[in-house]
């Protein structure tokens, strides 16, 4: 299967997966899951950034279009897109000529798990920091980051555990 067709597989598959199962749980009330942003993270490394931004775009859109959440999601997930090559610079050192042979699933794993968690904490303080829109709630909003990251952190990785093949 090409990797266009298979990305396009996994980009509806996470937005299936998060509109209508991870939306509806709420761990202590007020803790949810956001694994759709798995798909930033397994997307490949070019040097024209256009096309992906515009995918991660639609990601984040899609997921606002079934939430209601008036556009959160996409503005959260279009700023850890712009920002992975920036991350994949600091944490792995890989430049633009590494970019063709990059594989998340080939780095080790404590530098894996430092790039997908400042990613995540990126995306989930945006997202938390514009559904309160407000300072006083401040407290809020980075306990709500911290929670529903570890939480979505936990799925990934249990997730990739899962689909990963075994050699």
């Amino acid at each position: 299967m090409s990797k266009t067709i298979s990305f396009g597989i996994l980009f509806l598959f996470v937005v299936l997966l998060q509109v209508f199962v991870l939306n509806n749980i709420l761990f202590l009330g007020h803790v949810n899951p956001y694994l759709y942003i798995i798909f930033i993270f397994l997307f490949p490394l070019k040097k024209n950034r256009f096309g992906f931004l515009f995918v991660a775009f639609l990601l984040g859109l899609s997921v606002d279009f079934f939430s209601d959440s008036s556009g959160i999601h996409a503005f959260s997930t279009l700023t850890i897109a712009y920002l992975r090559l920036f991350f994949v610079s600091v944490f792995f050192r890989k430049y633009e000529v590494d970019y063709p042979f990059f594989n998340l699933d080939l780095e080790p794993f404590g530098k894996k798990l430092n790039y997908v968690t400042t990613l995540t904490l990126v995306h989930h303080f945006i997202l938390f920091s514009f559904a309160n829109f407000s300072f006083e709630n401040f407290s809020q909003v980075v306990l709500n980051t911290l929670y529903s990251s570890f939480f979505t952190l936990v799925l990934y990785f249990l997730v990739v555990y899962i689909f990963s093949k075994k050699q």
